[in-house]
């Protein structure tokens, strides 16, 4: 199993941020625009917290509030649970399964270095099991 740094080297590199004083519209706007489901929220170099899609429906939308006059501030989650790129996938997983989350920014030394997704973890268990198949196939016929 990949550690974080290993997955996140698979990735896109981009870090997709928005600020604590952002509008919640602007804030949905950058989600779509970078064909995201999370952002992480910057105050300054400092993480503050996280926004995603699960904080604008339950926050936003079921409260009857405004996008564009709530402010990311208002609806974000502020304890924010992180990994380091040394931390293994599995663990993740685990951490995803028991905070019932799906996105976990990645902290070197305190300083954002990336994100990663339940889609980036389950698709590197798919990987690793993919290749013990083909591995066990190769045993079994002799190859």
């Amino acid at each position: 199993m990949k550690t974080v740094a290993e997955l996140l080297r698979t990735k896109i590199a981009r870090v997709v941020t928005v600020t604590p004083e952002q509008s919640v519209l602007e804030a949905i706007k950058v989600l779509a625009a970078q064909d995201v489901g999370a952002a992480i929220v910057m105050s300054g170099q400092s993480l503050a917290g996280i926004l995603s899609e699960r904080d604008y429906t339950r926050k936003v939308i079921l409260q009857g509030r405004s996008s564009d006059s709530t402010r990311v501030e208002e609806i974000m989650t502020a304890n924010v649970v992180c990994v380091t790129p040394r931390t293994k996938a599995r663990e993740c997983m685990e951490l995803m399964t028991q905070k019932n989350i799906r996105h976990l920014p990645v902290l070197d030394e305190g300083r954002v270095v990336g994100m990663v997704s339940i889609r980036d973890i389950v698709s590197d268990i798919i990987s690793d099991q993919d290749f013990t198949i083909e591995q066990l196939e190769h045993y079994i016929s002799g190859q």
